[in-house]
């Protein structure tokens, strides 16, 4: 078993979820958390 930790922008999570789906990937964790500091708060997944 792998684990793999990425983190990305809200609109790639399809496209990422999608190509980890070719890649027989079938369990996925989505966690939403904010930056602080330089990003003032910008979201990610």
């Amino acid at each position: 078993m792998k684990m793999i930790t990425a983190v990305i922008k809200p609109f790639k999570l399809e496209e990422v979820r999608e190509a980890l789906a070719e890649c027989g990937v079938t369990g996925l964790t989505v966690t939403e958390v904010k930056g602080f500091g330089r990003q003032k708060g910008h979201t990610e997944l």
